[in-house]
C-alpha cells in the first residue's frame, strides 16, 4: 500500500508560484528524428521491446474559432532514446498503427486517448496498451493531472511548455522544439513507472496491459 503520509502530500495542490520556483527539467538524452521509412524501421528494435513507451503527439494551433488541425508529431519514449516521428515527412499509418495497437506495448501519456483519435481520423486504427495518466491521478484523488503539474508533484521538476504554441506542421523544427517534444515523452514514461511503484490503482484506465507488473 502507498504510505499514507506519501500519497497525502501527493495529493496537495502547488500553487503556480511553487511550481515556477522548481529547477527546470529538460531530457538532454538521444533523440532520433524520424522521416521516413528507413529510419522508422531502425527504430523498432528498441520500441518494440520496450514494455511502457511515454506518448505525446504536438498539433500546430489554429486561431480559427471551430476549426482544428491534424497531429503534426507523434512522440516515442522508451529508456534509451526518445523518437520524434515527424508526419510532414513520413504521414500516419500503417507502419505506426501497428505498434500503437499493440497491446503488449503500454502507451502512457496524458489525454492519450484524444490524441489516439486525432490520428484515428489520418488512418483507421484500434488503439490498444493505453494509460492515461491524467486519469489515473484522478482515480488517487490527486489535485495534479496534468502533464506539468504531475511532473512537479512527484519528482519537484519544472518542464517548460513555452513551445507548446509553436508551428509544428514545419519540416525543419528547432532545437527548442525538439527538446520541448522529447521532454514531453520522456517525463510521461517516467510518471507511470513512479506510478507503478508507488502502487497507484490504475482501475479501468487502460486495457489490460496497464495491469502488469
Amino acid at each position: 500500500m502507498l504510505e499514507q503520509d506519501r500519497l497525502q502530500n501527493l495529493r496537495r495542490r502547488l500553487t503556480s508560484d511553487e511550481i515556477n520556483a522548481l529547477p527546470l527539467f529538460h531530457y538532454d538524452g538521444p533523440v532520433h528524428l524520424i522521416r521516413d521509412l528507413p529510419a522508422w524501421q531502425s527504430a523498432l528494435d528498441d520500441l518494440r521491446s520496450a514494455e511502457v513507451l511515454g506518448f505525446d503527439t504536438e498539433t500546430r494551433p489554429t486561431f480559427r474559432k471551430g476549426k482544428t488541425n491534424a497531429p503534426s508529431l507523434v512522440q516515442l519514449a522508451t529508456g534509451n532514446a526518445v523518437y520524434l516521428v515527424q508526419l510532414s515527412w513520413l504521414p500516419f499509418g500503417p507502419h505506426l498503427a501497428e505498434l500503437l495497437g499493440d497491446s503488449s506495448v503500454i502507451k502512457a501519456g496524458v489525454g492519450i486517448r484524444y490524441d489516439m483519435q486525432s490520428l484515428a481520423k489520418l488512418f483507421t486504427f484500434t488503439p490498444a496498451g493505453l494509460v492515461d495518466l491524467g486519469s489515473v491521478a484522478r482515480l488517487n484523488k490527486l489535485s495534479s493531472q496534468g502533464l506539468r503539474t504531475l511532473a512537479a508533484a512527484f519528482f519537484g521538476l519544472r518542464i517548460s511548455k513555452g513551445s507548446q504554441c509553436s508551428n509544428w506542421s514545419l519540416q525543419e523544427l528547432s532545437s527548442r522544439q525538439i527538446v520541448y517534444a522529447a521532454t514531453d515523452a520522456w517525463i510521461s514514461r517516467l510518471i507511470y513507472l513512479k506510478m507503478k511503484e508507488l502502487a497507484f490503482n490504475f482501475g479501468r484506465s487502460g486495457d489490460r496491459a496497464s495491469q502488469r507488473r
